[in-house]
C-alpha cells in the first residue's frame, strides 16, 4: 500500500519513478540501513539493491522518514551537487535539528554566500594555513609523547579525538579553562551519534540525547562568545574566535552573536570528528600494509634531510612535498567514506535518465558506493595509495562534496592528518590490540573497540 500511494501520486507524469522499494510506511528501510551499518558492512545495503533492480544508478527508497532517491553514478552525483537550484540541501530531520545552524542549512544563497565566504577565509589560502601550522605542530607532538609513555593500550580512536578536538580548540579559542573544555568535548560526542536517529525526541533515544547536548553547548559556548567581545583591545586579533568577532564583508554584514555560536559549533562538529577518524583509519591502514608504512615513512625521513638546522617547525611548502602521505590520504578517505552520502532535496520535477525525481524528494548521493565501485577503482577493496599515481578522480571522488557547499575546511582536515602522520611515522608505531576487530558505520566507520592499541615510541630514532 505503501507503494501502492507514491505511484498513484506519480500516474500523470512522464516518466515513472526509479526501481526500488520503499518499505514501511514511515520507517521505509530505514531498519534495514540500520542493521547493514551497524554490523559493519555498509555496502551490503546498496549492493543488495543494484543486485535486485540491476545497476541503474539511481533507485527510490524510504530512508529516515522521508520517500528517497539514491544516486550512486558519477555524474548524476555531480551534477545533483553542483545544481543548487534544483537541489537544495536536504539532511533528514535529526540531523538539521540536532545540528541547529541556519548558516548551514539556510536555503538562502545570499546567506550561504556570506558564510562560506566568512568561514573559506579562515579556513583556506596559504598565509590563513600557515599561522595554524605551529599550534597543529605542538598539539601532535605533546599527545603523542604523551601516549607513547603510557604502558596499557589505549582507545586510539578516542585519543586521536583529543588530538583533533584540542586542535580546532585551539585555533578557535587559544588557551581556555579545560574544565569548559572537558564539557563541550562530550556534548559533542552525544551529538555526534544522532546525526542519523530515528527523530524520536522521548528519552533514552539518541535523537533526545542529541538535542539535550546541542542545547547544553549553546549554553556553555555564548558566554565564551560573551566574555571575548569584552576582550578585544585595539582590533588585536589572536584566535580564529577575534577575527569571526569583528568580521565584516564588503557590504557591512557581519554576524550576530547567535551565528558566531553556530559557526563554532558547526566548525567543530565538522571538524574534529572527521579528522580523528582520518588520523586514526591511516594509521590503521599503514600499519596492515607494511610495505606501504614503509615508503611513507621513508618519504618522511627525506622530507627532514632537507629541512634546514634552524628550522624547527613544518611549513606549506614541506607539507606540499609530501606526495606519497597525499596518496595514503586520499586512498583511506576513499575506503572510509566518512559521510556515506550527501543529501539533497528536490525543489522541483527532475527528469533523469527515464526517471522522475519528485518535488520535495530527499535525494541522496551516496558517494560511497562510488568510491568503491570497480568501475572507478580496480580491486576497491584493497588500501593502494599507488592508485593515485595517475588516477582522474573528476567525478568519482567526493570525500568533502562539490560545488558551492564544497567543504571549506578540507585543506585544514587534510594539514592536520599530515602533521599527525609524519610525527607518528618518524617516531612511532602502532600496535593493534584486536587486528581482526569488527567495525561498526554508524554514524561513521570505527572499529567497535574504539581501536585498541599500543603506541611504542621508536627507541632507535634520534
Amino acid at each position: 500500500m505503501h507503494e501502492f500511494y507514491y505511484n498513484l501520486k506519480q500516474r500523470n507524469k512522464e516518466f515513472p519513478l526509479p526501481p526500488g522499494d520503499l518499505g514501511w510506511p514511515f520507517i521505509g528501510n530505514t531498519l534495514a540501513f540500520l542493521k547493514h551499518f551497524s554490523s559493519g558492512h555498509p555496502d551490503s545495503f546498496i549492493s543488495n539493491i543494484v543486485s535486485k533492480y540491476g545497476r541503474n544508478g539511481i533507485y527510490k527508497t524510504h530512508l529516515f522518514g522521508n520517500p528517497s532517491v539514491i544516486v550512486c553514478e558519477g555524474e548524476m552525483c555531480k551534477r545533483m551537487l553542483t545544481d543548487d537550484e534544483t537541489f537544495k540541501i536536504g539532511y533528514p530531520k535529526s540531523t538539521i535539528e540536532v545540528v541547529r545552524c541556519k548558516c548551514i542549512w539556510s536555503f538562502s544563497k545570499e546567506e550561504h554566500r556570506r558564510f562560506r565566504r566568512l568561514i573559506s577565509s579562515l579556513t583556506m589560502g596559504h598565509n590563513t594555513l600557515e599561522t595554524y601550522l605551529t599550534r597543529i605542530e605542538d598539539n601532535v607532538i605533546n599527545s603523542l609523547e604523551e601516549l607513547s609513555s603510557m604502558n596499557h593500550p589505549v582507545e586510539f580512536l578516542k585519543e586521536t579525538k583529543n588530538i583533533s578536538f584540542n586542535i580546532i580548540i585551539d585555533i578557535l579559542l587559544g588557551s581556555y579553562n579545560q574544565h569548559i573544555i572537558n564539557k563541550i568535548g562530550n556534548s559533542f560526542t552525544e551529538m555526534y551519534s544522532a546525526l542519523f536517529s530515528m527523530p524520536i525526541n522521548l528519552p533514552g533515544f539518541a535523537f533526545r540525547k542529541g538535542l539535550m547536548a546541542r542545547e547544553k553547548l549553546g549554553k556553555l559556548v555564548k558566554p565564551i562568545v560573551e566574555e571575548r567581545r569584552l576582550m578585544i583591545k585595539n582590533g588585536e586579533r589572536k584566535d580564529l574566535l577575534d577575527v569571526l568577532l569583528q568580521a565584516k564583508d564588503e557590504d557591512g554584514w557581519k554576524p550576530e552573536d547567535e551565528d558566531i555560536i553556530d559557526i563554532l559549533i558547526g566548525i567543530v562538529l565538522a571538524g574534529h570528528e572527521a579528522t580523528a577518524s582520518g588520523m586514526m583509519w591511516s594509521m590503521i591502514y599503514l600499519t596492515q600494509n607494511p610495505h606501504t608504512l614503509e615508503k611513507a615513512k621513508k618519504e618522511q625521513e627525506e622530507i627532514m634531510k632537507t629541512r634546514l638546522p634552524t628550522q624547527k617547525h613544518l611549513s606549506l611548502k614541506y607539507i606540499k612535498k609530501m606526495n606519497y602521505l597525499s596518496q595514503v590520504i586520499n586512498e583511506m578517505m576513499r575506503l572510509t567514506s566518512m559521510n556515506f552520502a550527501i543529501f539533497r532535496e528536490a525543489t522541483i520535477d527532475v527528469n533523469i535518465n527515464g526517471y522522475t525525481i519528485p518535488k520535495g524528494w530527499k535525494v541522496l548521493t551516496w558517494i560511497r558506493a562510488i568510491h568503491m565501485d570497480p568501475t572507478y577503482y580496480p580491486n576497491p577493496n584493497e588500501f593502494n595509495p599507488s592508485r593515485w599515481d595517475d588516477h582522474n578522480k573528476v567525478g568519482s571522488f567526493f570525500p568533502f562534496g562539490a560545488g558551492s557547499r564544497y567543504c571549506p575546511g578540507s585543506d585544514l582536515a587534510k594539514i592536520e592528518i599530515s602533521i599527525f602522520l609524519h610525527y607518528f611515522l618518524l617516531n612511532y608505531k602502532l600496535e593493534l590490540v584486536n587486528p581482526k576487530c569488527p567495525i561498526t558505520s554508524l554514524p561513521s566507520p570505527k572499529p567497535t573497540d574504539n581501536c585498541l592499541a599500543k603506541v611504542i615510541k621508536n627507541s632507535n630514532i634520534a
